[in-house]
C-alpha cells in the first residue's frame, strides 16, 4: 500500500511485525480491505495495539449495553462532531445490527428524529450532553439513566463509549482521515471522491460531506460489513 490514510506523512511501518501483518491479512481476507483507521495507527504498533485493545473492550466485550446501543452512541456522538469517517462506518453498523435502514439514516442526521424507546433516549441524551457540555453533567443526569434501567456499571460504559468516540472523531478530523473506497461503496455513498486515501487535503468544497445527510442513503451489501466492528472481532480471535 503506497497511499496514505490521513493527511499526515506517517507511513506504515515496513515491514510490519509478523503478528500485525497476520492481523491485517485476516482483515483483507474477511473484509476485502484493511480499514484506514487501522492503517492510520500502523506507523506505531504500540499505538495500534492500544487503539484496538480499547475498541475491543468498549464495543465488543460483555456489557449491560447491547452492541447496537454502543453503535448508537458512536453515531450520535459522531453526528454532533460531524466526523465523516465514523459516521460512515458506524452508521452502517447501526443499519446492520438493527436491520432498519431508516434508523441508521435518522441516527446519522439527528438521533432525536428516530423512534427510540425511553432507555435509548436517556442513553443518548446523556451521551449528547457529555459531548457538548460535559462539565454540566450532574447527579440528576446519572439518575435519569438509573431510572431508565441502567446500572452504575452501565453508566460508566456509556460515558466511556461516548468519550472514546469524542476522541476518535477529533483525531479523524484533525488528520483528515477518510473511509476506504470499499467502505464508502459498501454504504453506497454518492459524493465525488475528494482524495480518499491520498496524502493531501480534500478540496474545500468537499467539506460539505461532513454533513451527515450526505450519508443518509447508505445501505450494507449482504455479507460485506462496512464497519470496523468486524475487525475488532477478528482482533479478539487473532490478537496483535
Amino acid at each position: 500500500m503506497t497511499d496514505c490514510p490521513t493527511a499526515l506523512d506517517l507511513p506504515q511501518m515496513a515491514p510490519l511485525p509478523p503478528a500485525t501483518q497476520k492481523y491485517f491479512d485476516v482483515c483483507q481476507d474477511k473484509l476485502g480491505m484493511v480499514p484506514n483507521v487501522l492503517r492510520a495507527y500502523a506507523f506505531d504498533v504500540a499505538k495500534l495495539d492500544a487503539f484496538t485493545g480499547l475498541y475491543n473492550d468498549l464495543m465488543l466485550a460483555e456489557s449491560g449495553l447491547t452492541k447496537l446501543e454502543r453503535e448508537m452512541i458512536a453515531v450520535a456522538v459522531s453526528s454532533i462532531n460531524k466526523c465523516f469517517y465514523c459516521l460512515t462506518a458506524h452508521g452502517a453498523a447501526v443499519r446492520q445490527l438493527s436491520g432498519d435502514p431508516r434508523l441508521g439514516e435518522m441516527m446519522v442526521m439527528n438521533w432525536r428524529a428516530a423512534d427510540l424507546d425511553a432507555r435509548q433516549t436517556a442513553m443518548l441524551t446523556f451521551a449528547e450532553k457529555l459531548t457538548v457540555d460535559s462539565a454540566r453533567i450532574v447527579e440528576t443526569d446519572r439518575q435519569a439513566l438509573r431510572d431508565a434501567g441502567f446500572s452504575d456499571r452501565d453508566i460508566w460504559h456509556i460515558a466511556s463509549v461516548a468519550a472514546f468516540f469524542n476522541m476518535t472523531n477529533r483525531v479523524a478530523s484533525a488528520t483528515d482521515m477518510r473511509p476506504n473506497p470499499a467502505e464508502r461503496a459498501a454504504g453506497q455513498l454518492s459524493p465525488a471522491d475528494g482524495g480518499v486515501g491520498r496524502c493531501r487535503r480534500a478540496h474545500p468544497h468537499d467539506r460539505g460531506r461532513d454533513d451527515p445527510a450526505g450519508l443518509a442513503r447508505c445501505s450494507d451489501r449482504a455479507g460485506q460489513p462496512a464497519t470496523d466492528a468486524p475487525l475488532a472481532r477478528t482482533a479478539a480471535h487473532s490478537r496483535v
